[in-house]
């Protein structure tokens, strides 16, 4: 995630212009992409994080709007839940109260994270069906907690904090939330650190959007982080991921415009670019031989959007 900025805005432009210049359409191992949502930008729709569900539907955080919504590849979006709006907010980075990432449990449970550089309100809320959101952890008010992973096994959330560079481990029926990973690895340069998350393979994965990297850190037997190893580098505004399987070869968004495929051995390449349709892409979501993508226009102030593509195993 980021949002534009006066010190970054020429950058961005430059950025996007050379995008365009060489876009080609989606490449291996991703096919036929096509647009099946747009959203409406004045009603500030737009898609921070996705997770899906068994049937393909679409479970999406509107960072602004301060929203949950379901969606249907081609439908409209269904509000589940508005997040209460701070008296006065204050986010580090952002100014505007932000909902961040999202995780689904199988029993429907919603779990997000939510920034509003308020002490009442900052920390990882949670709906259940039919329900209305409630905090089950704060964290601290001064941070940025962003991307979100839920392992059902153990019931435990995960959280990254954009802003102190940490990894943070809280129960999933609530309660304190403890530091579980720190280091420079996982720290800002200049605006976010530590970012997109994700459970695989006994390790907890994250990026780094300012360094540009993907860090996978082992979970030890006694549940403790083990040593951050940098598994990918050169990737600069990377956001948030996902696996397109059981190996570590993963897809990447990247908020530069484009998605990666991220190898086992660090290399990557870009097989989604604008002429895709991307607007500002913020995350990942596979499910069987689909890929979903949601942009959020935040550089390019145009088409939130939802994206599907095949994934050719």
């Amino acid at each position: 995630m980021r949002v534009r900025t006066p010190l970054t805005t020429l950058a961005v432009t430059a950025a996007l212009l050379v995008s365009a210049a060489t876009a080609t359409a989606a490449t291996e191992p991703l096919s036929a992409p096509h647009i099946t949502n747009h959203f409406q930008l004045e009603a500030s729709q737009q898609p921070e994080n996705i997770t899906v569900d068994r049937t393909g539907a679409a479970y999406l955080t509107f960072s602004f709007a301060r929203q949950i919504v379901r969606v249907t590849p081609g439908g409209r979006p269904h509000v589940l839940a508005t997040l209460p709006a701070p008296a006065k907010a204050s986010t580090p980075n952002l100014g505007k109260a932000f909902v961040g990432g999202i995780a689904r449990a199988d029993d429907g449970t919603l779990y997000v994270t939510y920034a509003t550089g308020t002490a009442d309100l900052t920390g990882v809320w949670a709906v259940r069906p039919g329900g209305r959101p409630h905090r089950i952890a704060a964290l601290p008010a001064d941070g940025l907690p962003n991307g979100l992973a839920l392992d059902q096994h153990i019931n435990k959330l995960y959280v990254t904090d954009s802003v102190h560079g940490v990894i943070y481990r809280l129960p999933t029926h609530g309660g304190k939330a403890t530091v579980w990973a720190k280091g420079t690895q996982l720290e800002p340069t200049t605006f976010a650190g530590a970012n997109g998350l994700k459970l695989h393979n006994g390790s907890v994965w994250a990026t780094n959007l300012d360094r540009g990297t993907v860090l996978r850190i082992p979970v030890t037997a006694k549940g403790t982080a083990g040593k951050a190893q940098v598994r990918a580098t050169g990737m600069p505004s990377i956001d948030d991921f996902a696996f397109t399987g059981h190996g570590d070869t993963l897809l990447a968004a990247r908020d530069d415009n484009q998605v990666d495929l991220v190898r086992p051995d660090g290399t990557h390449t870009a097989v989604l670019t604008p002429a895709d349709g991307l607007q500002t892409p913020t995350s990942i979501a596979v499910h069987g031989s689909k890929v979903y993508v949601p942009s959020a226009a935040y550089m390019t102030d145009k088409d939130p959007n939802l994206l599907i593509a095949h994934l050719d195993r």
